[in-house]
This record gives C-alpha cells, structure tokens and sequence, in this order.
C-alpha cells in the first residue's frame, strides 16, 4: 500500500493541466511543465483531482507510484508557487550583486565568479551576503542552488563559504586543540 501514491493531488483553479496518455502538461501563472511517465502507470483526472494507480504490486511499480505522483504533485505546486531555495554568504569581503541576468560573486578568488540565469531560473540578491534562486521546476531549482554552492562550498574551520540558509556547517578545532589532553 502507497500512501503518498494513492494521495489525490488537488489542482488549484489557476492552473490547466492535459494529459496525453502517459505526457503531462501543466501550464500555470508561473510557466509551462512538461513531463513524460511510465505508460503502464494510469493518470486519472476528475474535475479538479488527479489520481495514479498501478497496474500491480510488483517492486518497479510500487516505486514508481508514489515517483510519479510525487513528481506530478510537484509539476502543479511548481506552476502555482514557485519553489525557491536560499543561500548565504559568510566570510570577509564575500559578496553577490547581480549585473544583467548575471550573478556576479567575490569569493576570495583573484577574479570574480560569474554565474548567468539559465532558462526558467530567476536569481534574486535582496542583500549582499543572500541569494534567492526561485523556478517553476523543483529539481532545476535544486540544482542550480547546488552549482551556486558548489563554487565555494562552507569549510569547517571558519565556516567561510556558500551555504544554504538554515544549513548547520559542523565546526572542527584548529591546530592548537590538537596539544593539549
């Protein structure tokens, strides 16, 4: 039994989806989705209800029951709220502004780090030290986040870096701990 396969997934009034078989479009204030699933899943919609079922309980199809839903779920919440991630900048003279539709980074480098804006992410800095990555995708905004993170990941000693906001960086003791008993 899945429970979150079998969830019914409510379409808010603002948002159209078509399903075509086994595609699925959903078009929202916030964009257009577009995602193909397992054509022996069944996607069912009644009203303002979405619904998948399974063909049997065999392992693939109890995995990808409660995948598509969830994906399905996220397709709708995405074109109706966007999803968005936070970051912040710690450390002396780290730094964002966005120029154009780059966001440009002083990260202790000899050179500034350039990231532009991809196609349906949009990148907001409100302070210099915090980033706001926010899209109609979840996992585009979730990788994007992760790239932005990964071009000065937060190091354990100081805690300098990038890091997501609410994040918790585990701190190590320098060397002058590692003398004493």
């Amino acid at each position: 039994m899945s429970r979150i396969g079998n969830k019914p997934i409510e379409v808010p009034s603002d948002v159209e989806v078509k399903i075509d078989g086994a595609h699925v479009t959903v078009k929202g204030p916030n964009g257009t989705l577009a995602r193909s699933f397992d054509p022996r899943l069944g996607l069912k919609q009644e009203g303002s209800v979405i619904t998948v079922s399974r063909p049997s309980d065999d392992k693939e199809m109890r995995s990808l029951h409660g995948l598509s839903r969830t994906l399905l779920s996220n397709m709708v919440e995405g074109t109706h709220h966007m999803f968005q991630k936070e970051l912040e900048i710690n450390g002396v003279g780290y730094r964002a502004a966005k120029q154009g539709k780059d966001l440009v980074m002083n990260l202790g480098f000899s050179h500034q780090v350039v990231v532009p804006e991809i196609d349906g992410i949009t990148i907001e800095v409100p302070a210099p030290n915090k980033i706001v990555v926010k899209g109609p995708d979840k996992q585009a905004v979730g990788q994007f986040a992760a790239e932005i993170r990964g071009k000065r990941p937060p190091e354990p000693y100081k805690g300098k870096g990038i890091k997501y906001a609410g994040e918790v960086i585990i701190r190590k003791e320098g060397k002058a701990g590692k003398g004493k008993k």
